[in-house]
């Protein structure tokens, strides 16, 4: 019998008995992230002996949640309610909820819902762990998660508190994963944890992640291209920026999330960088990567943001002309700095001046992507255009999977997955690209 309602590492839980040869099928939500989480889940279900199957085939259900914003908390929430219902209607046998909300949230889901059988909390990272995981993305690429939880403490952040202290994994656990990777044919490698750019500061007590992409670059043969998911502003280093500018196979490719411009809301989040130096990274962004495309995100409606604030944000962005913005409404999330701070921003403030920022990036995300027409760019082919002859969906070394654009690739020759092919740029949208192979 599955233990209820008490939270439970992973460890604990397959320590009980439970009958071999259960079929698996797992609901994963949230950001990449918890798609490594979700990889590990299930090849740990897959060493105790059950099988792996898609959800409509499953005994048991395992959801592997997001606690990380409201929105975020409610599709958890929803898909919970929704399993559980088909457990009732004797569609499935067991429902298992794991993640950030588990973590979060272990005893109000076990009051709430008396019908899940176990709650797993978050995965721990293990600094020395060579993962052989089940993957859930497509052959050609993956993604390779090198730290947990974050450097910074943001106030507006829950994070820490649910995945605790820093952790980077050793450069030979990561060098080793990498390399199985490699001679697996993976094209594409995507390197990933909250704070990338704080790699190696508990473990070799320095910024460490321009020496791994250096190891890593001299390692590889088949890896064509190497992205950074994400990078803290404050600690972005001369050395990082070189390394991306000198390196062929890093995609040149920043995902910075700035989350504000404002001096007094910078402070206010406790992002530990200022206005004038946030200028001045951008623009030595630029100069020592002039190919660089622009990754980053903005919050809005934090508590005790004035029109003035937002205002200078908005001119920040017209400016600036990032290739690609994302913005989220401030989300008050209990157990975080932010929670308690005077001048919370009305909901109907916050979503207009989203709605405001979000056409103006429009604009020049439109503006920008023409500017490609009739260029050359290589793209990595993903999967063939459903009902559509000849039309394949690929991405530039610009468009990070499930995240950015697409580039719909006309060609009279069959291609597959994992090509990597020259592409004549043809047309060109807000956010996606077309064109025809050379």
């Amino acid at each position: 019998m599955i233990k209820q309602g008490k939270i439970q590492t992973t460890k604990d839980f397959h320590q009980q008995r439970m009958r071999q040869g259960q079929r698996i099928g797992l609901i994963n939500l949230g950001c990449a992230r918890n798609l490594v989480d979700s990889q590990t889940l299930l090849t740990q279900f897959k060493r105790n002996g059950h099988r792996i199957v898609d959800m409509p085939e499953a005994d048991i259900a395992v959801v592997n949640t997001c606690a990380f914003i409201e929105d975020a908390k409610k599709e958890s929430l929803d898909t919970i309610v929704e399993l559980l219902e088909l457990k009732k209607q004797g569609k499935l046998k067991k429902v298992i909820v794991a993640g950030c909300l588990a973590q979060r949230y272990s005893q109000e889901l076990a009051e709430e819902f008396k019908d899940i059988d176990a709650i797993i909390g978050t995965q721990k990272l293990d600094r020395h762990d060579i993962p052989s995981q089940i993957s859930l993305t497509p052959k050609h690429y993956a993604y390779v998660k090198i730290s947990e939880s974050c450097y910074n403490r943001c106030r507006f952040c829950i994070i820490p508190k649910l995945k605790g202290k820093f952790i980077s994994r050793t450069m030979e656990s990561v060098l080793e994963e990498i390399h199985r990777l490699d001679k697996q044919g993976v094209k594409e490698i995507n390197l990933i944890g909250q704070d990338i750019t704080a790699y190696g500061m508990d473990l070799y007590h320095e910024f460490s992640l321009a020496k791994l992409l250096r190891q890593i670059t001299r390692a590889v043969k088949n890896i064509q291209w190497i992205r950074l998911l994400y990078a803290f502003p404050a600690h972005v280093t001369d050395e990082l920026l070189e390394t991306i500018a000198q390196e062929e196979r890093i995609c040149k490719y920043i995902d910075i999330p700035l989350q504000h411009i404002s001096d007094h809301l910078l402070k206010s989040m406790n992002r530990n960088i200022t206005t004038q130096q946030t200028r001045v990274l951008i623009d030595k962004i630029r100069q020592k990567i002039p190919q660089v495309r622009i990754r980053t995100t903005f919050i809005v409606g934090m508590p005790g943001e004035t029109d003035e604030d937002f205002q200078e944000l908005l001119k920040f962005v017209q400016e600036s002309e990032f290739e690609k913005v994302g913005v989220f409404v401030y989300s008050r999330e209990e157990g975080t700095d932010a929670y308690h701070m005077p001048n919370q921003v009305p909901d109907r403030i916050k979503r207009q001046r989203m709605d405001l920022l979000m056409k103006t990036q429009q604009m020049i995300s439109r503006s920008l992507q023409e500017k490609c027409v009739g260029q050359e760019r290589e793209v990595l082919i993903d999967e063939k255009q459903n009902g559509e002859q000849g039309i394949y969906l690929g991405r530039t070394q610009y468009d990070a999977p499930e995240v950015d654009g697409v580039v719909y690739v006309h060609s009279d020759k069959k291609l597959k997955p994992a090509d990597l092919i020259s592409v004549k740029i043809t047309d060109a949208y807000e956010y996606d690209l077309a064109g025809e192979t050379l």
